[in-house]
């Protein structure tokens, strides 16, 4: 379709008032634009349109029935009525239709007050049900460290199935059966843990009801915070404190650091440190590798190794690629493990009455948590891992006044952190700080223009090159698990085109996680303003520290001199760094067999 037709003018009439809008919208983006809000459940702006749901259906002069206004486009002349007495009814039957198929645990059910069809029922009046029938039962699937799926509050929407394909690229869920006995589950009904999910969480955020929640693991967390025999410490991740005050009634965009640090003291951790820390050292240890390949010792491009999903999918679908993944661990994972070396021997404590919990965006540190690969010594380096989400409720739970709470510093000697550490939390981010790191290292020169442009934003697949010295170095970052399957294509067919890439799991990077707080009045999952008022939060926090470089942290500066001697050293392996091998689940084991 050309320009002239997509930005073409024409009339419609909504309710009775003539409007003036786009060639080529649906009724429902419309109707939208000019403040008329048409109920949906299946439709998500960035996703395909399903058609499924049909609680969106509204009346055209001149049409047999009503259509489905997220998938019926305009035309010029066109007279649509969005709330007549008819659809009113129709759509309230659709709904109680829905219910009557539904627990009936709304006050025990985790999404209560945040649930799409809680909202819209109480929207359609619906106030008894008026239907009666056989209601589908399904056990719920507890197999993954990561993602709960309980098919009993599944609505068939399809947003799971169609952001798991069309947004993340692992097609780990679909629709089997038919009727009544239709049912979102993963190939051939196998536990979660044993399918092809990246542990991404992204179902979780799209999912209108409770069909998909994060692990919860916020009892577990309190009984250890009522246990005086152990050592309650707390890590915070970069995108944590870009998003948490969504779930206090802020608008997206709103750094809450140092809040986010006095709400967890409050919460009973003894010691609350930031994960940013562990992000400067992260770069301290990628520049230097990066470095190392960059002179012949290592395969090139080198592919960063912050997020647990991209990992737990590289393993999974790009095997082949595995070498040039990084062996540094995550900022998580990296701090896991000085929490249960240098900060013990440090501050003399017992590390063995140590309880590491990281507070992150993310449901698939969850499972990074759990890895073999992972473990110091035979020990667990991060014990728990509670979402942004999960955080959120404790707070709330513990009658914490989040909103008018007076801010803390972290504590030290983990707790001070670099503006290179903040932007982690974003597409581009990691790639960002460490050429601010790499650039002084291999030419002893201060990069002056540290804000690289190239690497911002939420275009899927962002590529540039990097003047160091004499050598130029080619960058490209991957946001999203699908857009990291094409940029990986173009890597298999042309092994040279890049020198070092970013990856992140989820959309929009960190700010994305699955574990961030659910959509509000503010914004829909997955919203791309959304993302990038957390991203310009992290910004925000980069520009407005002294110290924007994470060689220039004098914190890790001491950690080196006192502890791990160098970047790349011993010990800075056996603590900071691991290996990955293919992995290939049972799902991707039953589809080879199927296609042959």
């Amino acid at each position: 379709m050309s320009t002239t037709e997509t930005t073409k003018k024409i009339k419609i009439h909504i309710n009775g008032r003539p409007y003036e809008v786009t060639a080529g919208q649906t009724i429902m983006q419309a109707a939208d634009q000019h403040g008329f809000h048409i109920p949906r459940l299946c439709y998500h702006p960035k996703l395909s349109i399903e058609g499924a749901c049909r609680v969106c259906i509204v009346e055209v002069e001149g049409a047999a029935n009503f259509v489905a206004s997220c998938a019926y486009p305009v035309a010029d002349g066109m007279k649509i009525n969005t709330n007549s007495q008819e659809l009113r009814r129709a759509r309230r039957d659709i709904v109680e239709l829905i219910l009557d198929n539904h627990p009936l645990d709304c006050h025990t059910c985790d999404r209560n007050g945040t649930c799409e069809l809680q909202r819209l029922a109480y929207a359609m009046g619906i106030r008894h049900r008026h239907f009666e029938g056989e209601k589908k039962c399904y056990n719920k699937d507890l197999s993954s460290p990561s993602v709960i799926r309980d098919p009993n509050k599944c609505i068939l929407c399809g947003r799971c199935v169609r952001v798991c394909e069309e947004i993340q690229g692992v097609t780990a869920l679909s629709q089997a059966h038919r009727g009544f006995k239709t049912v979102v589950m993963p190939a051939y009904d196998m536990p979660f843990a044993e399918s092809v999910c990246s542990n991404c969480g992204q179902c979780v955020n799209v999912c209108p009801t409770a069909a998909f929640l994060e692990r919860n693991y916020t009892q577990e967390l309190f009984e250890k915070l009522n246990d005086p025999s152990i050592i309650k410490v707390a890590q915070v991740a970069p995108s944590v404190r870009a998003a948490i005050g969504e779930a206090f009634g802020f608008a997206p965009g709103k750094a809450m650091e140092k809040e986010t640090a006095a709400a967890l003291r409050k919460l009973g951790f003894d010691y609350v440190f930031d994960t940013q820390f562990a992000a400067d050292l992260t770069i301290m240890e990628e520049a230097s590798e990066f470095l190392e390949r960059l002179g012949g010792k290592g395969k090139l491009p080198m592919i960063t190794s912050c997020s647990s999903a991209w990992m737990k999918y590289v393993e999974q679908f790009f095997p082949d690629l595995l070498d040039n993944v990084s062996t540094c661990k995550s900022p998580m994972s990296m701090m896991g493990a000085l929490l249960k070396t240098y900060f013990p021997e440090k501050a003399k404590l017992d590390p063995a009455k140590i309880f590491a919990v990281a507070v992150i965006c993310c449901t698939a540190k969850k499972y990074e948590a759990e890895r073999p690969e992972l473990l110091v010594d035979g020990v667990r380096s991060t014990d728990l891992v509670v979402t942004t989400r999960e955080a959120a409720w404790m707070i709330k739970s513990a009658g914490i006044d989040f909103v008018n709470i007076k801010g803390e510093d972290f504590d030290e000697p983990l707790g001070l952190s670099s503006g290179a550490g903040a932007i982690f939390g974003t597409t581009g981010g990691v790639m960002e700080a460490a050429i601010r790191t790499a650039y002084e290292m291999y030419t002893g020169e201060t990069l002056m223009d540290i804000e690289l442009d190239a690497v911002r934003g939420l275009k899927g697949i962002k590529e540039g090159t990097l003047k160091i010295d004499k050598t130029e170095v080619r960058i490209a970052v991957a946001h999203g698990l699908g857009n990291a399957s094409a940029l990986l294509e173009v890597v298999r067919k042309d092994p040279n085109r890049y020198h070092f890439i970013e990856i992140m799991g989820c959309p929009g990077g960190c700010v994305g996680g699955g574990g961030q707080p659910y959509a509000g009045s503010h914004c829909v999952p997955l919203d791309g303003e959304a993302l990038k008022k957390r991203a310009e939060a992290l910004y925000s926090i980069d520009r407005g520290r002294t110290i924007r470089r994470s060689h220039e942290n004098p914190d890790v500066q001491r950690l080196y001199k006192e502890y791990l001697g160098r970047p790349l050293s011993a010990k800075s392996h056996k603590l900071l760094h691991t290996h990955y091998a293919a992995k290939k689940p049972r799902g991707i084991i039953s589809q080879e067999i199927k296609s042959r």
